[in-house]
Parts: C-alpha cells; sequence; structure tokens
C-alpha cells in the first residue's frame, strides 16, 4: 500500500496517480492449476509454480548483524507507491446505523486481565516514513515487532504461572527490516521497503519474517525462516520474483503444509489485475532447502484475500486447504486453497458468499475520512479490505474464523466482526462455513477502525482497534471483549490501553494498513495487540504500543 515519506525532517511526498482497473464480473468456477494446462475454459488457469530465485542461509546470527554504515536508498524510490486501490473509494461516511449495532454491544461475563505492556518501536528520526503497518507475533521466550521501516525484537519475563510480565528489548535493535539479508544480493538486500510480517510457527518453533523489495523492477518478495527458535539466531533466506507485477500488500498464515501469501497484483505496478494467492513449501523452508511456491490470481473482481493462520496447536482436519475470506462492497467471501505438492498442482476455489452477512456500508466509503480533534485533516480508513489476520481455531467441537472490518454507523464507524464455523456435519474442507456469529462494534458514534480479532482456547474473543473523534478523542488504542457464555453477537467491556496524545497534521492521512493481536502459544489466553498511536500533534512522529491482557475465562 501508499506508504508517505520524509527523510531528515523534509517532506518527500510524489502522489502517482494512476487510473483504477476496471471491475469486471465475478468468476465463481473454481480456478485449477496443474503443470501445462491449457486455458481453455473459464476460471481455469496454467500452473503458476516457480523456485525461489535465489536462497541461502545467513553466515551468521541476526543478532550479529548489524546496519552499515550508510543509509539504505529512499524506500520505493521515494515515490508514493500505491498505484492505486484494486477499486473506486470515496472519502464521505455513509448515513444511516449499521443493522447490527443496536444489539451487539453487551456486558461480557468475563473480564480483560492486564499483564504486560511496552512502547514499541517508533519511526526512524532519521528516516521518517508513515505509516508503520504494524506487526507482531509472541513465542514462548518472545515477542518480534516489524513496522515500517525496522524491526525489533523483546526477550519476554514470565512468572511462575508463565503469565508475561516484562518486555526486555535485545541489545542491537531495532535493526533495518533488510538487515537480515545481508549478503544476500539483489532486491531483498539493497532493498528496505517495508509493508512486513512477522510471524511465529508454533508448529515448528521458529519465525517468519518477509517483506517486499519494490523500489524498482524486479518487483520481488523476500522470506526468512529461522533455523531455530531464538529469533536473533540464523535465517534460511528466499527471494520470489514477480518482475514487473508489484506485489502490493502481502499477508502471511501458517498453515500445517505451507505457508499461505496473498497479494494486490499491479500489472506493470499500475493496473489491477487480481488478488494472487500464494503457498510456500513450508518444509523445504525449515530445512533450509529450495522452496517452491505455487501460486493463483483471481479475476480483478477479487482483491484483498487474508489467508487462514493456524491458532493454537490442534491441527485443522488432515487434508483442509488454507482458507480465505475477502469482502466486496457488499458480501463477505469465502475461498480455498488446496495444494499438492508431490505433484505440484493445485486448486484455488471462490468466490463463495457466507450466506446470511448483515448488509454494512464501508467506513468513509473505504477512503479517508476519519476526524481528529484540532485539525482539518483526516485519516485513512482502509475499509475496502478486511482486516489482518483471518485467525483460523480448531476447538475440537468445532473448527472457527475470526476476521473483522470497518463500517459506518450512526454518523462514526464501527468494528464488523464475525465467527465463522464449519456446518453441522461437515468440516471448512468440505463445505462452505457458516456464520456462528456476527456484530457491530459501536457504541458510540466514534470512529472505530484499523481492527486485529483473535480467539483464545476457550472461545472467548476480542478485539483491538483504533478509535479517534472530532472533538475530545486524539486517536487512541482500545480493546473489546467477550466470553465464550455470553450472548451470540455482543461485544464488551471497552477498555483503554493507551490515550493518544496527538492528532496527526495536514498534509498526512495516511494511518496504518494494519494491527495485529496475536494469542501467547504458552497459555493459548493471553492476548497480544500492537498498534500505533501519536505522541505528540504532528507527522512522521508516529510511535507504537504493545499489549497484553487475559480474559478471566480463560484458565
Amino acid at each position: 500500500m501508499r506508504k508517505s515519506f520524509a527523510v531528515f525532517t523534509l517532506l518527500a511526498l510524489c502522489v502517482a496517480a494512476f487510473v483504477p482497473s476496471v471491475v469486471l464480473g465475478q468468476v465463481d468456477d473454481p480456478i485449477i492449476i496443474k503443470p501445462g494446462a491449457p486455458q481453455s475454459q473459464p476460471g481455469q488457469q496454467a500452473a503458476e509454480i516457480s523456485d525461489p530465485t535465489h536462497h541461502d542461509r545467513t553466515p551468521r546470527p541476526l543478532r550479529e548483524m548489524f546496519e552499515r554504515g550508510d543509509r539504505p536508498s529512499v524506500a520505493r524510490g521515494g515515490r508514493d507507491f500505491e498505484p492505486g486501490k484494486p477499486e473506486p473509494v470515496g472519502n464521505t461516511n455513509p448515513s444511516g446505523l449499521d443493522p447490527l449495532a443496536g444489539r451487539s454491544v453487551g456486558a461480557p461475563s468475563t473480564f480483560g486481565e492486564p499483564k504486560a505492556s511496552t512502547n514499541g518501536t517508533p519511526v526512524d528520526p532519521s528516516f521518517r516514513v508513515a505509516p508503520p503497518d504494524t506487526t507482531g507475533d509472541v513465542g514462548p521466550n518472545h515477542y518480534v515487532q516489524w513496522v515500517n521501516l525496522r524491526y525489533a525484537v523483546y526477550t519476554l519475563t514470565r512468572d511462575v504461572s508463565n503469565n508475561i510480565t516484562g518486555f526486555n528489548l535485545v541489545a542491537g535493535f531495532p535493526k533495518n527490516g533488510n538487515v537480515v539479508w545481508q549478503g544476500f544480493g539483489g532486491r531483498c538486500e539493497s532493498d528496505n521497503d517495508g509493508d512486513p510480517i512477522v510471524q511465529y510457527d508454533q508448529l515448528a518453533d521458529r519465525w517468519v519474517l518477509t517483506q517486499f523489495a519494490v523500489s524498482a523492477t524486479p518487483y520481488t518478495q523476500c522470506v526468512a525462516v529461522s533455523t531455530g527458535p531464538d529469533p536473533t539466531g540464523t535465517y534460511n533466506r528466499y527471494s520470489y520474483s514477480f518482475n514487473k507485477d508489484f506485489n502490493d500488500y502481502p499477508k502471511l498464515g501458517v498453515w500445517p503444509d505451507a505457508y499461505y501469501i496473498t497479494y494486490n497484483i499491479f500489472r506493470n505496478g499500475r493496473t489491477f489485475t487480481g488478488n494472487k494467492v500464494c503457498a510456500l513449501e513450508r518444509d523445504k523452508m525449515l530445512i533450509g532447502a529450495s522452496a517452491r511456491q505455487l501460486c493463483a490470481q483471481t479475476s480483478s473482481s477479487n482483491a484483498s484475500l487474508e489467508p487462514s493462520d493456524l491458532e493454537g496447536t490442534v491441527l485443522p482436519p488432515a487434508g483442509t486447504p488454507n482458507l480465505l475470506l475477502s469482502i466486496s462492497s457488499t458480501a463477505l467471501n469465502f475461498w480455498r486453497f488446496a495444494v499438492n505438492w508431490t505433484a505440484g498442482t493445485g486448486t484455488l476455489t471462490g468466490p463463495t458468499p457466507i450466506a446470511g452477512v448483515a448488509a454494512f456500508s464501508r467506513t468513509c466509503g473505504g477512503g479517508t475520512c476519519i476526524p481528529q480533534p484540532g485539525t482539518s485533516q483526516q485519516l485513512d480508513s482502509l475499509a475496502d479490505r478486511l482486516m489482518y489476520r483471518l485467525s483460523y481455531r480448531n476447538l475440537g467441537t468445532r473448527e472457527a474464523l475470526v476476521i473483522n472490518h470497518s463500517v459506518a454507523s450512526g454518523g462514526g464507524s464501527g468494528i464488523r466482526w464475525y465467527e465463522l464455523q464449519n456446518a453441522t456435519g461437515q468440516t471448512m474442507a468440505s463445505a462452505t462455513p457458516v456464520i456462528r456469529q456476527q456484530g457491530t462494534f459501536a457504541p458510540t458514534a466514534d470512529f472505530r477502525w484499523m481492527g486485529s480479532a483473535a480467539m483464545d482456547q476457550t472461545g472467548g474473543i476480542a478485539v483491538g482497534y483504533s478509535i479517534s473523534n472530532s472533538s475530545t478523542i486524539k486517536p487512541s488504542i482500545r480493546y473489546a471483549y467477550r466470553s465464550p457464555l455470553d450472548p451470540l453477537g455482543t461485544l464488551g467491556n471497552e477498555t483503554t490501553i493507551l490515550v493518544g496524545s496527538g492528532s496527526q497534521l495536514p498534509t498526512l492521512a495516511r494511518w496504518g494498513d494494519y494491527s495485529t493481536i496475536n494469542v501467547d502459544p504458552v497459555d493459548g489466553c493471553t492476548m497480544v495487540f500492537t498498534t500505533e498511536y501519536l505522541p505528540a500533534n504532528g507527522t512522521f512522529n508516529w510511535s507504537t504500543y504493545i499489549y497484553t491482557f487475559k480474559l478471566s475465562t480463560c484458565p
């Protein structure tokens, strides 16, 4: 997505305007990918299976790799690198009350127990960019946070009950995002362009780092997988080329048979052509061997697919493909991507609309209209897409998917969230999932947006988000939650994590492309949320926060 840049207190924004792609009709036939298959029928395309352009292992641990004396080149060539949203968006908030808002606020039969918190990585004062695209994940002994354009590693302090009691920044961090690719060569080493994702693969006790390198062609995705449980150790490194197709807005999910990553693809960096769904050969990455990628692409009427990301240690039923969701202006759509590494084949099936989704209107029409006190500058809602992550959990009695996006309601913005489950007598692999519950959390006419949702091991759900209004609330951080015993479709006990001290001033509208909430793999209960805030009025002066809490109903 578009980033804005300021270097050494000088604002350098060069906006590139491009004509949005023509929106085509949806293709409901499965996209079947087979080596050499002719494009002979609708929804079918030849396989995109390829090797990495390069792979190796870091010659020394990340903790012993440092930034070189020269600064990296300006990220993405110093340009505004958003060639156009996948579809046209508005910048006015639709009127009317969301149909779920009136019955979606409850009084949970649980309470959030605050645990440890800390300020996270702030903007780099000598190479300022916006927004941070805040992402992070938690492991048994570490928390890793990555923002544009740096990442940090924290060791965790735990008490005798394994509650997280402290975050301790490892010496030498934060580091530039491309430090881990020193000596690798190519765009991954030379570029530090962001749109990062960090994931902890609890099935293998490994860390996965990825960002794109798009300051020039070939547009490249860079992926590093730790060789052990220490995120400051050595990494197996990979690069995947998309040539002249810009691989925008990458989103990663951990699944038993692959790492699944999705992109909005812009031909020649200009024309949106669809969302590309790729599977990375996880078992090869874990041992440092050459790891293929297998990709399928949707039509241009489908964008911003979110891959499912496994929560907990209970695996999906055997053979379950990766499950994906996307939204249109009126629907929540379901997809499956099944791969067979032995045969080198795969099938992407969708979109299938989820039945019973309540009507919604996107916050700001998908664009920029979120107000702040003391300034006419409004913020970007990014409400044209689902928010990261699509959290999957197998509870034993049911499979569950949890996700959110921002919707207009009562003159403000609320968090629309969903829990999907497998249809009765079916699995998510065999039948389209059904809505177990859905709600719109909008207890006031303030603007709530940039959410991230997750489920603990008991079925309790929490959503973290940003909140602002035009008069009294500068962009701040809050969360709301529910017990598994509460009435379906309700969230409550809105809790302030941090009161923002600053409004973002003209002419900077960008405010995050995503935030991230994760569940501690040690207890399956503690949730860790990270997002941005401003410590004072200004531009390019953001900071980030890391906050942990646990629902009292989760043992």
